[in-house]
């Protein structure tokens, strides 16, 4: 059968071309955009004058924008890695349950990943908060002081990355299950046959053929958390905001409260050329190391 190419990539680029409007529309113009208001000091709306680079070198002496990216990265290092580790053992623990007990904790494990935020933020303050929480009323039983979770800045960021770790892991759970059934028994019953123990089994089996997805849930989680917004803001109601900054809050703060428009556009640059070089990285890395393992 003679083929017509000139055909194909005709009826291939009418296919795209609603997808193509649509991403330029909501991405590359908004984004073009955000880096054109980066050099200008507008306001949120307005135009503004051209200023340079005035805007990223006042970053460099800006102390809030330093605890903003310490924050940040320490919320990254307190969820990322600890999230992915504990959906992985869930999910090697699942994996051995079968039929309806395999269902019933799965589902509720992936019961909270629903909710939205502002239920998690209410149903987490309910129980560590100072005042009322249920938390702290057994810290009074126990005869333990109560502690400020939310107003201290020792704790916030390990609290919030600890309330994020329960509301996404189910997601990650599910995309480990479906790399472990996606293993063929007959190696398993191989290493069986090999007197491999457990330990063996997951160290020379189960973890080089799960490589993939732990790589793909590392980027996802080091992208997501890396734009951290809601939970930080929510949170920090009533409490210390300017000490809990992260980078997408301090945006928020630029753009929504203080009216520099240009100022949060050269910030919001920042983080994305950030996500971008961390998320290479990470690729790089993940794929060098799962070239090793096999």
């Amino acid at each position: 059968m003679i083929r017509d190419s000139k055909n194909e990539w005709l009826i291939a680029f009418v296919l795209l071309t609603p997808f193509l409007a649509v991403y330029g529309l909501i991405f590359v113009y908004p984004t073009i955009d955000m880096f054109l208001l980066s050099f200008t000091d507008a306001p949120l709306i307005g135009d503004g004058d051209y200023v340079g680079l005035d805007n990223y070198t006042r970053l460099a002496s800006d102390r809030r924008f330093g605890t903003a990216i310490w924050n940040t990265a320490y919320f990254v290092a307190m969820s990322v890695v600890p999230g992915t580790a504990v959906a992985l053992a869930i999910a090697l623990g699942v994996s051995r349950l079968t039929g309806r007990m395999q269902t019933l904790i799965l589902a509720l494990f992936f019961l909270p990943y629903i909710l939205p935020v502002s239920v998690v933020y209410r149903l987490w303050d309910w129980t560590m908060n100072f005042q009322f929480g249920i938390a702290m009323h057994v810290f009074d039983m126990l005869g333990i002081d109560r502690v400020p979770v939310f107003k201290t800045t020792t704790w916030f960021i390990p609290a919030v990355a600890f309330i994020t770790i329960w509301w996404t892991c189910g997601f990650n759970i599910l995309l480990f299950l479906a790399g472990l059934r996606a293993i063929p028994q007959e190696i398993y019953e191989a290493a069986s046959l090999d007197n491999a123990g457990r330990w063996t089994t997951f160290r020379k089996v189960t973890w080089p053929l799960l490589w993939p997805i732990t790589a793909l849930n590392l980027t996802i989680q080091l992208i997501l958390q890396m734009k951290i917004f809601d939970q930080v803001y929510l949170f920090s109601t009533g409490g210390r905001p300017n000490d809990n900054l992260v980078m997408v809050y301090y945006i928020f703060q630029r753009a929504f409260q203080s009216n520099h428009g240009g100022r949060a556009a050269a910030i919001a640059v920042v983080l994305f050329v950030i996500v971008v070089v961390v998320s290479i990285l990470n690729y790089q890395l993940t794929r060098f190391s799962g070239s090793g393992r096999r």
